[in-house]
């Protein structure tokens, strides 16, 4: 905002405007000098952060930290992820019969060109981790068949779904 030097002079003849004024010039001041320190403390987190990630990853690099391999995904952990997603005992049970006669629960199985725990026919399945194969099945099932159990009742008249 720019001031006339009319305006100027007149703030400055009166005793109270120069007050208001010299008040709002030191505020500015100090919000400007704690805006610095608080840029300044940031800046220097930032820096220990990064120190900290740093000394991390000269750790891990030392001492091996397991990744997650095809033995760390037991299939109880699976169920109980499927079942989490399906709060129905009985809908889960059908989506359970689906995936045990598909795969066996073996989020790697491969027949012919069909792949994963819901043994779908796309690559971009295969490549998934067996958790969001689990969540790709449950919506191809929604979209289809509504329920698993109407998908279950599809696969044993037909032997597929």
């Amino acid at each position: 905002m720019k001031l006339s030097t009319e305006v100027i002079h007149t703030l400055l003849n009166t005793p109270n405007s120069t007050l208001k004024l010299d008040g709002y010039l030191t505020s500015s001041i100090r919000c400007y000098r704690l805006k610095r320190a608080a840029i300044a403390v940031s800046s220097l987190r930032r820096i220990q952060l990064m120190g900290a990630l740093y000394v991390l990853t000269a750790i891990t690099s030392i001492t091996s930290i397991p990744t997650a391999t095809a033995k760390s995904y037991s299939i109880d952990h699976l169920k109980l992820y499927s079942h989490s997603r399906i709060l129905d005992y009985k809908e889960f049970q059908c989506f359970n019969k689906i995936i045990t006669k598909e795969s066996r629960w073996d989020y790697l199985a491969k027949n012919g060109s069909h792949y994963g725990l819901g043994q779908m026919r796309s690559k971009h399945y295969r490549d998934l981790d067996p958790y969001r194969q689990i969540d790709a099945s449950l919506k191809y099932i929604t979209i289809r068949y509504q329920t698993s159990c109407k998908a279950w009742a599809f696969h044993q008249k037909r032997n597929y779904y």
